[in-house]
């Protein structure tokens, strides 16, 4: 049998891997923390009911994991980030999340997450001329 690669945008390939390496993570963490996947998804909207902003997470067992956030940049400075972000760490500790994940560029919010109480855990440079930034918080 010859297998081979295919590099396409196909929605049911991409949930198949993610759900199979989950699997295979549940094999191997402590059975008090294999039920404790869940999405976290925050959605900011206008009075129209228009998307806005949003942020995009998972809960993997005792962590929370901030994929992305992001605000419109006509809502941006009005204090939207840190409320979705504050609900965010709520929904965490309600789960008994021990930390949140995050990560950003040199030119988007390190500053925003380090006033939030995030310390830089690593850091890769030369990422596209930037300074990528992998931030974590103890709850």
């Amino acid at each position: 049998m010859d297998l081979y690669i295919t590099n396409e945008l196909n929605s049911t390939n991409k949930t198949y891997v993610r759900d199979k390496i989950i699997e295979f993570n549940f094999m191997h963490f402590p059975r008090e923390l294999s039920s404790r996947y869940q999405e976290v998804n925050l959605y900011l909207k206008n009075e129209q009911g228009q998307l806005v902003g949003g942020l995009v997470s998972e809960i993997c067992f005792n962590w929370l994991e901030i994929s992305y956030l992001f605000v419109e940049e006509a809502y941006r400075k009005l204090g939207y980030g840190l409320k979705m972000m504050n609900e965010a760490e709520i929904i965490a500790k309600e789960k008994k999340c021990d930390f949140i994940k995050v990560d950003t560029l040199s030119f988007q919010a390190l500053d925003f997450y380090k006033k939030l109480g995030y310390e830089v855990y690593g850091t890769i440079n030369n990422a596209g001329g930037y300074t990528h930034y992998y931030l974590k918080k103890d709850l």
